[in-house]
């Protein structure tokens, strides 16, 4: 009746726990196939001998293994319950067995195996209708029949309810697998972006001083090398979670506001003075919430770097119950001179960043010259 299950869906080997609990069902069903083979045969006038509970035996028995051998269950229970039928038996509890191996089939293995295993076992059993001692005619097919067609439906209900469940889970781990890969992505490029600007401008001072000042070079290339070493070490970290069966990932805490001085003092060996003010008491922050606000005031420093000219910032940090707001202001050259867009991808990853955690994002000329990058941030997500 098909391959056992080398076409199916549910290729792995049952459990012990699912091998018991068939061997379970299996005496279950045995016991009452006993009790109530006789009493339901002597309702039509026939007498239950052995071979009626022999052939229930067996029927019942098969059902051990449904799991692990769908198919050679229901050829056993098929043949057992026709062999039963033909003998003149009415219809009794072997027709469970029948059932139960049917539905087993159809919820365990793909469609077209199962069906051929199911159209089988229904011409198999209807077989009866014509042939053997008490053949009931044309009027027993539809009775016959509904023992295989029934368990099958409801069989293969079951299977494509559960094979469409496994598809969304499936679903939903690769777009959970590809929003991280993109928070790694961005991670990286604010990490990369930052590293760089700072140390192409220690470059520009260094290479400005070398033949002039040479001491004070050596001053530049020894400020790159501690922002080179900075910036790959947040690297490793954010990329320690991409990394598997390398060993134990390396981690680190995840940068957040309180990382602002080290960034503050990186920036004034690039030649960027950089004030910080806190207002408020300074207090522990949400994973999410503290590194969203310490990558709008990283990356907005950057953009001073890269586009302000000879400039000094300013950043402002105030902690509130609810919310913590960051500001970063810079005395650069502004929007237009500078040639910077208010909607450009390094804005843009900013507000994406704060909006996804249900806060407010603005940027664009400070009122008395200049650039300014304001954000609040909910303590508590939003609906």
């Amino acid at each position: 009746m098909g391959n056992d299950g080398r076409d199916g869906v549910d290729r792995q080997r049952p459990g012990w726990r699912r091998t018991a609990g068939d061997g379970v069902l299996a005496l279950a069903l045995l016991g009452l196939g006993i009790a109530g083979t006789g009493p339901s045969a002597e309702q039509r006038g026939v007498t239950a001998d052995w071979r009626a509970y022999a052939l229930m035996s067996v029927a019942a028995l098969a059902l051990a293994v449904r799991r692990r051998w769908p198919f050679v269950t229901l050829a056993l229970t098929a043949v057992a319950a026709t062999a039963y039928l033909m003998l003149g038996y009415p219809y009794g509890p072997i027709l469970l067995t029948l059932l139960v191996a049917v539905y087993t089939v159809a919820a365990h293995r793909t469609l077209w195996p199962a069906a051929t295993g199911g159209a089988a076992a229904l011409v198999l059993l209807t077989a009866h209708v014509f042939v053997g001692v008490r053949p009931p005619g044309l009027l027993g097919l539809m009775p016959a029949a509904a023992w295989v067609v029934v368990p099958f439906a409801v069989g293969t209900t079951v299977r494509l309810t559960r094979d469409a469940a496994a598809r969304n889970r499936a679903e939903e781990a690769r777009r959970v697998a590809d929003g991280e890969r993109l928070r790694v992505a961005q991670e990286v490029h604010d990490v990369v972006g930052h590293g760089l600007a700072a140390i192409h401008m220690q470059a520009e001072i260094a290479l400005h001083l070398l033949e002039k000042r040479p001491e004070q070079a050596q001053t530049a290339l020894a400020a790159i090398s501690g922002t080179s070493k900075a910036a790959l070490d947040e690297l490793r970290v954010t990329l320690a979670v991409v990394r598997r069966g390398d060993g134990p990932a390396e981690r680190a805490p995840a940068p957040g506001l309180g990382q602002v001085p080290a960034l503050r003092d990186r920036l004034a060996g690039a030649g960027l003075p950089v004030t910080v003010r806190i207002d408020g008491e300074p207090a522990a922050l949400p994973v999410a919430v503290d590194l969203a606000a310490y990558r709008v005031v990283q990356e907005s420093l950057t953009n001073v770097l890269r586009h302000a000219g000879p400039a000094t910032a300013a950043v402002r940090i105030r902690y509130a119950p609810t919310e913590v707001e960051v500001e970063v202001t810079d005395t650069g050259r502004g929007v237009a001179e500078a040639g910077r867009a208010t909607t450009g991808s390094g804005l843009a990853g900013m507000r994406e960043r704060v909006t996804v955690l249900g806060g407010s994002f603005a940027a664009g000329p400070a009122a008395g010259g200049g650039f300014r990058v304001h954000a609040r941030l909910p303590l508590e997500e939003r609906p």
